[in-house]
């Protein structure tokens, strides 16, 4: 089954350029692309997509906004924020607002389907500078020095974790511990568990802020 994609995106020559590189990747399908966010709601029930590639700087209603609309409405849609700056206040609202991947527009272009895949796949697709950054801004705003609680997360979770929190996607996790790609998708599920979160940057959010790692 395809992986159905919609494009809400400002700039008329980024959205054009997108929509191309989708329309051109096999498994994936654009179902709609939109220069503003007005009646995003209804675009979203109309095309149901699985990922929303959203510019963050779009209006009326901005990117922070309307992943915030999409993860209260649709919860199952995922969110790759695309951006031209690596603004640290718009990372960090992005993540805090629900987003699940954080992309700059000039790494798009050779990574779309990739981050489209891992996104779908419950993975959170990062620029590697961006995934740096996030990791030194979740550092400076939630850094406890001692374990909160006991996950019970056994050495391979921990492992994984650590490449989660270090910016990993799941191919990387799988390259580096010796292990499928499917497996690492249960040991990530288990980890979601143990550590009553939903999300990937809610395990990340959650190993750095509770020092897990």
């Amino acid at each position: 089954m395809n992986i159905k994609v919609v494009i809400f995106e400002d700039n008329a020559k980024f959205l054009e350029a997108f929509s191309f590189l989708i329309n051109g990747i096999p498994g994936i399908e654009l179902t709609g692309a939109y220069l503003n966010t007005r009646n995003i709601i209804s675009h979203l029930k109309r095309n149901t997509p699985d990922v929303v590639l959203m510019d963050i700087g779009i209006s009326p209603v901005n990117g922070i906004d309307a992943t915030k609309l999409i993860v209260e409405n649709y919860p199952e849609t995922k969110v790759l924020i695309q951006t031209i700056f690596e603004d640290d206040d718009n990372v960090f609202a992005a993540i805090c607002a629900g987003a699940s991947g954080y992309i700059l527009k000039s790494y798009l272009p050779r990574s779309l389907s990739d981050s489209i895949d891992e996104i779908a796949s419950g993975g959170s697709p990062m620029s590697p500078s961006i995934a740096t950054k996030i990791l030194k801004l979740f550092r400076d705003h939630f850094h406890k020095s001692n374990l909160v609680e006991n996950y019970n997360l056994s050495k391979r979770e921990v492992e994984i974790l650590k490449l989660l929190v270090e910016g990993g996607s799941y191919k990387m996790v799988a390259h580096k511990c010796g292990i499928t790609f499917e497996t690492v998708k249960t040991h990530i599920k288990r980890i979601y568990e143990k550590l009553h979160v939903a999300s990937m940057s809610g395990a990340v959010a959650k190993a750095i802020r509770e020092n897990l790692i």
